[in-house]
């Protein structure tokens, strides 16, 4: 190992260890029905709302249907490429065979799908720094819902950090995704709109 790869591995190791005690210290202030998670380092806290429950409800419900249930996640933390980028995304499909980390973790190279339903808050690192580390973590199905727009976004062919491919449909048309990872067509008819 040389003396570069040596510093960056400790980096890294720092950002983990960083991360791990932000996330730490949140747990013990975050306030009942509070989802948190860092972003680039930013801390967010959103509490659920009704319209966003309901949309994330319908997901893992069409999910279910196909996958069974350990592999099906919400709100649970999984750290990705970047700078202190801990994520509890709405929606998390992994892989059959993932297992947790050392420290109780999924790992984000075992993750085959994301959603995130958009909150006015945080709408910007959905349609950003997430993408982009979802991108980078070479996730290959992404789902951003929108019940502000009222349109779902699908993202895949991840590519040096990038999505290749975005297909956008408004509420009431179906994300088709059955010939990507995900196997599946997601209805969209019944997503209420904010």
């Amino acid at each position: 190992m040389t003396v570069l790869e040596d510093r960056i591995e400790m980096a890294d190791e720092c950002d983990e260890l960083t991360l791990d005690g932000l996330f730490e210290s949140l747990e013990r202030i975050t306030p009942e029905g509070y989802k948190v998670e860092i972003v680039e380092g930013a801390i967010f806290m959103s509490p659920q709302r009704d319209t966003h429950w309901e949309i994330i409800l319908d997901i893992v419900e069409q999910l279910r249907a196909k996958y069974p249930r350990n592999r099906v996640k919400s709100d649970v933390r999984v750290d990705y490429p970047g700078h202190l980028n801990g994520f509890a995304s709405d929606v998390t499909l992994v892989k059959e065979d993932a297992e947790k980390g050392a420290k109780g973790l999924w790992n984000c190279k075992d993750v085959e799908f994301v959603a995130e339903v958009i909150s006015k808050g945080t709408a910007h690192n959905d349609y950003g720094p997430k993408k982009t580390a979802y991108a980078r973590a070479d996730i290959p199905v992404y789902l951003i819902v929108d019940p502000y727009q009222g349109k779902s976004h699908l993202y895949t062919q991840p590519k040096d950090g990038k999505y290749l491919t975005e297909t956008s449909v408004a509420f009431g048309t179906d994300v088709d995704a059955a010939t990507t990872p995900l196997g599946l067509t997601l209805k969209t008819d019944e997503f209420p709109r904010d």
